[in-house]
């Protein structure tokens, strides 16, 4: 069985994207606290689902959080995390 499974696939944001999805994440993270929500069980919900429903649509969140493709908050998540 022959496949792509001998390479790895490069994935990396630049630096601009990882600070453009950092700013979108705080901003949204903000506005779900202010409306009441637990942001981290919402934003769970976004991730693992993608339904944007999850977001709250005060302050356009909802609009923002859906300007950034879920891989790409994940790279920046989990490289903060790994960070420290």
């Amino acid at each position: 069985m022959s496949g792509g499974f001998e390479e790895t696939t490069s994935y990396q944001l630049d630096k601009d994207s990882k600070e453009k999805v950092a700013a979108i994440l705080e901003f949204v993270f903000q506005a779900l606290q202010e409306k009441g929500y637990n942001p981290v069980s919402q934003l769970v919900g976004y991730m693992i689902s993608g339904d944007p429903a999850y977001i709250t649509s005060y302050k356009d969140a909802r609009t923002m959080i859906c300007k950034v493709e879920r891989d790409e908050i994940l790279e920046v998540l989990i490289r903060k995390y790994l960070e420290g």
